[in-house]
């Protein structure tokens, strides 16, 4: 009993020391969270209409904006690399003061913030959502006010003890946090959806946003922290923050309105088109949150230290491994959304009368559209993570204001002038994602004295070529297993033809990447041993010990 006790501490206290065992622990969590993610969904609209369900989405959007401009400008851009810095030169005690203070600012400025928001809630709804009629704004007014008041609260400190765990090199319990967010909504929709209405939901963010707080205190706290009410912002760690969040902030600040005129646009197709583009973007962010936000977020310790240290040569080393084992994941995955996509939101959203066929089909094409960009959204997150270790906040504000605005002016022609669905948002989006990208790497290739691009840009040539290949191979057994074979208004058999062409098209992906030589493949037969002779280890704990020396620049 002691030792099991043991080693079930251990686990949550273990760090991972390279990307890929980082990445390996955050994807297997990522993994689970958004699966549970697509059974929310799943749950909710076998319970509700798309329109009430708009309402419910949109409801988010003020939540959301507060909470992303206050932490996740924060977090990645500065506290991070930040808060690192403090531990590697000044230590533990000087590093956790600084971090009680800023989470102790952070507080008071969000309370600032969203007093008078939660005041106006009805007045911001009716700007938010103006397609929406009076019935819904109330609704969605009370429903922002819950959520903001206390649903944000909870995971702006779980969020900045995520980041104080990631810099220890512990990915398990951070990443296992936003698992219990999604069982705490899952719970209430089972539970009280009956007896509460819509309300069930929302009562289920905040108990998600509680247990996604408290199940990440006792591992820190094991790691030596103890609160301090200090407010004492001339801390010179808080100052520099202080000074890296701005550029970060405005520059979310404009994704957020690139955000809320998606939802305004939607909005005016009706409540229903505000929840088709939410089911579509929760998709399309599986593999983007399962593979580019996962290398991205296990790589910028690795990023921030090589920096700090001035070590040019593994700086390149660790982005370029990243940068193709995001490729090599994400965009099989994006063909397989593309072909694949009525069967797909069938089997995760149902078919019920309440989320009928033509509610699939345009899910399904506004997926699509989305799709095509995946390999950009996922790279833009490795992207900016290496400018934030390079402290240098202002160029993905810069770049990301370019694409943003491209996109609203693209959102507002397709919807307002000519008339089109919300799909069109899907394709306005993927074409603004890819400019983002581009436009990124360029700059980084500059920076920071320009990449051999044969290293670079070969092995994704090679990625893109079998990617495509592997959409054909995809698409024949679809098609004729479509028309033959199966009955696919069963969903034992729309699972089958669905598996069967994944199966083939992955079959044929991995075939060619092995023809080609990917080194990548090599990297997963090492690790497919190491998982096979220890199951456990395998899978959670430094999975690429055997695999480092497959190819060295891919760690």
């Amino acid at each position: 009993m002691v030792k099991l006790f043991r080693g079930t501490l251990s686990l949550f206290t273990r760090q991972q020391k390279n990307v890929f065992s980082a990445a390996t622990v955050i994807m297997l969590t990522v993994a689970l969270s958004r699966i549970l993610g697509l059974w929310r969904d799943r749950l909710l609209a076998a319970r509700f209409s798309p329109s009430d369900l708009g309402v419910y989405y949109a409801a988010f959007r003020l939540p959301n904006m507060i909470f992303e401009l206050l932490v996740m400008g924060a977090l990645a851009a500065a506290f991070i690399p930040v808060f690192t810095s403090y531990l590697d030169t000044k230590g533990k005690k000087e590093a956790f003061m600084m971090a009680s203070i800023v989470i102790n600012i952070g507080s008071v400025i969000f309370l600032i913030i969203s007093l008078p928001l939660v005041i106006f809630s009805r007045q911001v709804s009716s700007v938010l959502a103006p397609g929406f009629n009076q019935q819904q704004l109330d609704l969605m007014a009370v429903f922002s006010q819950i959520m903001m008041l206390a649903q944000v609260f909870p995971l702006i400190i779980g969020n900045f003890i995520t980041g104080m765990l990631q810099s220890f090199r512990n990915f398990f319990i951070s990443s296992l946090a936003p698992v219990v967010y999604n069982l705490g909504i899952i719970f209430a929709i089972i539970i009280l959806s009956p007896v509460i209405g819509l309300y069930a939901p929302v009562v289920g963010v905040v108990i998600g946003a509680v247990l996604f707080a408290l199940i990440q205190i006792p591992t820190i706290i094991s790691y030596g922290y103890r609160h301090n009410w200090s407010f004492a912002y001339k801390h010179p760690g808080a100052r520099e923050i202080g000074k890296l969040i701005l550029p970060r902030t405005l520059g979310l600040a404009v994704t957020q309105i690139d955000t809320t005129i998606d939802l305004i646009l939607s909005s005016l197709l009706g409540a229903g088109a505000v929840t088709i583009f939410n089911f579509a973007q929760h998709l399309q962010q599986l593999p983007i949150g399962l593979f580019g936000v996962s290398l991205a977020q296990a790589s910028l310790p690795s990023l921030s230290l090589n920096f700090a240290q001035k070590n040019w040569p593994e700086f390149k080393k660790t982005f370029i491994s990243s940068f193709h084992q995001i490729l090599f994941l994400v965009v099989p995955l994006s063909v397989i959304l593309i072909v694949l996509r009525i069967p797909i939101v069938r089997l995760v959203f149902g078919a019920s009368t309440l989320f009928d066929w033509e509610s699939t089909v345009t899910t399904g094409t506004t997926l699509a559209y989305f799709s095509f960009s995946l390999f950009a959204q996922s790279l833009v997150h490795l992207l900016a993570r290496t400018f934030y270790a390079m402290h240098d906040t202002r160029t993905p504000v810069i770049v990301g204001a370019i694409s943003v605005f491209l996109n609203t002016v693209l959102s507002v022609l397709m919807i307002i002038h000519y008339h089109l669905g919300v799909w069109s948002l899907g394709l306005t989006a993927t074409i603004a994602n890819l400019l983002n990208m581009l436009l990124l790497m360029i700059y980084l290739d500059k920076k920071i004295g320009y990449f051999s691009y044969k290293e670079l840009l070969l092995p994704a040539g090679k990625i893109f070529l079998s990617s495509a290949v592997s959409g054909l191979a995809l698409y024949i057994p679809l098609k004729l297993f479509d028309q033959l074979v199966f009955d696919t208004t069963r969903t034992i058999n729309l699972i089958m033809l669905t598996g069967v062409s994944t199966f083939f098209g992955l079959s044929v992906y991995l075939f060619l990447a092995w023809f080609l030589e990917l080194p990548q493949i090599g990297l997963l037969r090492k690790l497919y041993k190491r998982i096979k002779k220890e199951p456990y280890q395998g899978v959670l704990i430094d999975t690429t010990a055997e695999a480092v020396n497959v190819q060295k620049s891919e760690i």
